[in-house]
C-alpha cells in the first residue's frame, strides 16, 4: 500500500472514527440490581456480523471451566484445552450448538466453530458441577459487565440494537434491548426483563 493509498483510507475512516464516543452501559436486572458478569453486545450498523478467523478458548482448570462465560462473534472457533490431570468430557445439547468432545486430556485436535447466535450451555459428563456458557453474537462489539454491571464501548451516536444475557435469567435466549448513544457519549442504563 502506498502512502497516498494510506492517506485516502485514513481520510475515509476519519469521520467514522471521529464520530465514536465513549459510552458506559450499565445492565440492571428487573429489581434494579446491577448485573455482573453479563454479556452485552451492541450491533453497530456497518460492522461485520460474522467472522471467519476469530479464535477463543475455554480451558478446564481445577475441575472448572475457565472462563465460565465466554462471549464470541458468530463464526468463532473455540478450543477446549484440558489443563487438569483428570480427563473431561465436554458437551452441549443447546440448540445453537450440539457438541460432544468425548473423554480427553490435553487439547482436542479440532476447535468447535460456533456458527449460530444465541447461548450454548456447556457441561462435563464426568464432573456434574462443571458448567459454562458460550454467548454467540452477530457483532464484534461485545463485553462482559464488571462487578458494577458496567461495560464501556466506543460507539457512534444514535440508536443501536443490543443483545444481553445473564446467568440468572429464566430463558436461555438473548434479550433484545435498544441503546441510544448521546452525541457526547456518557453513561446509559439498560434494564432487562427477567
Amino acid at each position: 500500500m502506498t502512502l497516498r493509498h494510506l492517506a485516502i483510507l485514513l481520510l475515509a475512516l476519519g469521520p467514522l472514527a471521529a464520530q465514536a464516543v465513549p459510552v458506559t452501559v450499565q445492565l440492571r436486572g428487573p429489581g434494579g440490581q446491577p448485573l455482573a458478569n453479563a454479556a452485552v453486545a451492541v450491533e453497530v450498523r456497518g460492522r461485520p456480523a460474522r467472522t471467519t478467523s476469530a479464535k477463543a478458548e475455554i480451558g478446564q482448570r481445577d475441575r472448572q471451566f475457565t472462563p465460565q462465560l465466554l462471549i464470541v462473534q458468530t463464526g468463532t472457533a473455540v478450543s477446549f484445552p484440558n489443563f487438569d490431570t483428570v480427563r473431561h468430557h465436554v458437551y452441549s445439547i443447546s440448540p445453537i450448538k450440539v457438541m460432544d468432545i468425548k473423554l480427553y486430556s490435553g487439547t482436542p485436535a479440532e476447535p468447535v466453530v460456533f456458527d449460530k447466535p444465541g447461548v450454548a450451555a456447556l457441561g462435563c459428563n464426568i464432573h456434574d458441577r462443571m458448567s459454562a456458557h458460550v454467548v454467540v453474537v452477530d457483532t464484534a462489539t461485545f463485553a462482559r459487565t464488571d462487578d458494577k454491571g458496567q461495560a464501556t464501548f466506543d460507539l457512534p451516536p444514535g440508536e443501536h440494537a443490543v443483545k444481553a444475557w445473564h446467568d440468572q435469567q429464566k430463558s436461555p435466549t438473548l434479550q433484545n434491548l435498544r441503546l441510544t448513544v448521546p452525541p457526547g457519549g456518557g453513561a446509559v442504563t439498560l434494564s432487562v426483563a427477567e
